[in-house]
C-alpha cells in the first residue's frame, strides 16, 4: 500500500516541504532513497525500537521509502516521526481518520518512543503555512517556537503513541497557542546592563551613541581595564527595539542553529555575540560539511563584539571583509548555495600594544621599538577601512570612579538614537533592505550626503594628510550624515564632518610610531 506523509527540510534559514512516500512489497529489504544522509539511513533502528515500545513493529517485508524531491539532501534525524507514521500506514497497522495531505510531521525518536527536540521548527512552520497546511506535529519542546506562526495549528507531542492515537482518531491533541504580539512586547525593553553604571568616558559614549544611531561599525582602542568590554556590553540597550519582522528573522536564524531555549518562542532583544579569539573562520562566518550559520549571522540585527581584535587569526578577520560590506553570507557547495543574512554592528576592541600600556598617562609601555606598529598591523588596512569609527579609550581617573553622580541611563540615550533612526527610516522608506545610514549605497551617499565648499575643503585636507582611501571617504560621509541626523540638521555642516574625521584615529600614520 502506497502512503504519503509530509515533512520539511531546512536549507539556510528557509524550509522546503519533503514528501515521504512509503510502499510495501513481498520480500525482506528496508531501503531509503532520495539523497538521505547517514542519520536518516540509521532511522530504521530508532523507528523499530520506538514502534516495539508502542506495541507495533516493522514487518518482515520489502519496504521502499522515497524522500522527494530527490535532488535535495535530507540531513539529520528529525525525519524519524514521519517515516514511522508512513510505515505504520503503509503496512496497514493503523488507519488514518485524518486528511494527512494537510498535516506535516517532524521529530526525532528515542528508542523508548519519546520525541527529541529538533532544529529549525520556526522555518518549518512558516513554510507549512505558506503551502496551506492545516497543522504541524512536532516535539513539545519546539511547540512554542513554531506556534509563533499564526493561522497554523501546532501540536506539541511527547511521544509517538500520542501521534498514533491522533492519526487513528482515538484522541484529540490540544494546539499550542502563542500570542505573538504579547510575547514580542513582554521583554522588549529589559536589559541586564545600563550606561548609567559606566563612570566617565563621555567621549567614548558619544562615539558609541553615533555608531548606534547610524548602525556603524566601531573599534575601541585602549589599555586593559579602561572599560572597553563594559561599554560594548551596554550597546544593545541603546539600540532601537527590534521590529516584529526583525524578531522573526533573528529567531529563524537561532532556530536553525538550534540555539533557542526549550519552550521559548520569539527573540525579542537584539543579539549580542561575543566569540573568543580562538574561533575558526568557518565558525565565524558559517559553513561546514552541513552548513550552519556562523557568529556573524547569529548577530544579525544585533551586535557582534570581537574583543582583543589583533589576537584573532588573520584568516578569520579577513573573511569578514565581504560580509561587512554585503551584509550577507553565501556558502557555496558543488550542488547548492546557502545564503545567511549578516547585517550586524561590528563592535571591536583592542589594546594599543602587546603589553597594553602604550600611550598610557601613568604606566610606561614595555614594548620594544617597532612592536606597537607590528601589533597594529595584525589588523589589515582593508578591514580597518570597513570600520567607520575609531575611538581611543583612556583610563578613568579616581575622581570619576568615586563620583556618586548617576550617569545618563541607556533609556535616555536610546530615545535619542530612536529619533535619529526614525529620520533614516523615513529617508529610506522606498528601499526594502536599507534602514540606516551605514547601509547606504554610493548612489544614496551622493544623494543624501552633499557637503558645502567649506566641508569639501576640510575633507580634502583630511584625505591628503591621513592618506584615506575612497572607502574611508564614504565612511566619513556616512558618519557625518548620522551626526547631522542626531542634531536634526538637514545639511551636513563642517562641524559634523570634523567630528567624523576625528573618528579615524587608526588611519593616522603617526599613530603608534
Amino acid at each position: 500500500m502506497l502512503t504519503k506523509v509530509y515533512g520539511s527540510a531546512v536549507q539556510g534559514i528557509h524550509a522546503t516541504t519533503i514528501t515521504i512516500e512509503v510502499n510495501v512489497f513481498p520480500g525482506a529489504r528496508y531501503s531509503i532513497v532520495g539523497l538521505p544522509d547517514n542519520a536518516v539511513k540509521e532511522s530504521q533502528q530508532r523507528i523499530e525500537s520506538a514502534l516495539r515500545e508502542s506495541g507495533f513493529r516493522i514487518p518482515g517485508k520489502k519496504i521502499i521509502i522515497n524522500m522527494a524531491p530527490a535532488d535535495i539532501r535530507k540531513e539529520g534525524s528529525a525525519y524519524d516521526l514521519p517515516l514511522a507514521i508512513g510505515i505504520l500506514l503503509s503496512t496497514e497497522q493503523i488507519e488514518s481518520k485524518l486528511d494527512l495531505n494537510k498535516i506535516m510531521f517532524m521529530g526525532e525518536l528515542s528508542l523508548d518512543g519519546s520525541l527529541v527536540p529538533l532544529k529549525g521548527a520556526l522555518p518549518m512552520s512558516i513554510q507549512a503555512l505558506k503551502e496551506n497546511y492545516d497543522a504541524i506535529i512536532l516535539p513539545s519542546q519546539n511547540a512554542r517556537e513554531a506556534a509563533v506562526v499564526n493561522n497554523l495549528k501546532v501540536f506539541g507531542v511527547d511521544n509517538i503513541q500520542q501521534v498514533i492515537d491522533y492519526v487513528k482518531g482515538d484522541k484529540e491533541l490540544s494546539p499550542t497557542i502563542v500570542d505573538t504580539r504579547a510575547e514580542f512586547y513582554a521583554h522588549l525593553n529589559s536589559f541586564p546592563h545600563d550606561f548609567k553604571e559606566v563612570k566617565g568616558q563621555n567621549n567614548v559614549k558619544r562615539a558609541i551613541e553615533i555608531a548606534a544611531a547610524g548602525g556603524h561599525n566601531i573599534i575601541m582602542i585602549g589599555p586593559p581595564g579602561a572599560g572597553k568590554t563594559m561599554l560594548a556590553k551596554r550597546i544593545p540597550g541603546i539600540l532601537p527595539p527590534l521590529s516584529l519582522v526583525e524578531s522573526l528573522e533573528t529567531t529563524k536564524i537561532h532556530s536553525v542553529a538550534g540555539l533557542l531555549n526549550r519552550n521559548s518562542s520569539l527573540i525579542t532583544q537584539r543579539p549580542f555575540r561575543n566569540p573568543h579569539h580562538t574561533i575558526s573562520d568557518v565558525a565565524l562566518v558559517g559553513g561546514g560539511t552541513y552548513p550552519q550559520p556562523g557568529e556573524i549571522s547569529l548577530a544579525h540585527n544585533g551586535v557582534l563584539f570581537l574583543d582583543e581584535l589583533p589576537e584573532f587569526k588573520r584568516t578569520v578577520l579577513e573573511v569578514m571583509r565581504q560580509p561587512l560590506e554585503d551584509r550577507q553570507i553565501t556558502i557555496s557547495r558543488a550542488k547548492f548555495n546557502v545564503n545567511y543574512p549578516a547585517s550586524c554592528m561590528l563592535i571591536s576592541s583592542m589594546n594599543p600594544c602587546p603589553c597594553g600600556y602604550y600611550n598610557h598617562p601613568e604606566k610606561e609601555c614595555m614594548c620594544a621599538p617597532g612592536v606597537v606598529q607590528r601589533y597594529l598591523s595584525k589588523i589589515s588596512g582593508p578591514l580597518l577601512d570597513r570600520i567607520d569609527i575609531h575611538i581611543e579609550v583612556v583610563p578613568v581617573s579616581f575622581d570619576e570612579i568615586s563620583n556618586t553622580t548617576v550617569a545618563e541611563s541607556s533609556e535616555a540615550v536610546r530615545l535619542r538614537v530612536e529619533k535619529a533612526r526614525l529620520i533614516q527610516t523615513n529617508r529610506f522608506s522606498k528601499f526594502e533592505d536599507i534602514h540606516c545610514n551605514a547601509q547606504m549605497t554610493p548612489k544614496l551617499i551622493s544623494e543624501h550626503c552633499k557637503i558645502d565648499e567649506e566641508g569639501s575643503s576640510i575633507l580634502k585636507k583630511a584625505m591628503e594628510k591621513l592618506g584615506l582611501s575612497a572607502r574611508a571617504y564614504d565612511r566619513i560621509l556616512k558618519v557625518s550624515r548620522t551626526i547631522a541626523d542626531m542634531e536634526n540638521s538637514e545639511n551636513i555642516n563642517a562641524c559634523h564632518l570634523a567630528e567624523a574625521i576625528n573618528y579615524r584615529s587608526l588611519d593616522r600614520e603617526a599613530w603608534g610610531a
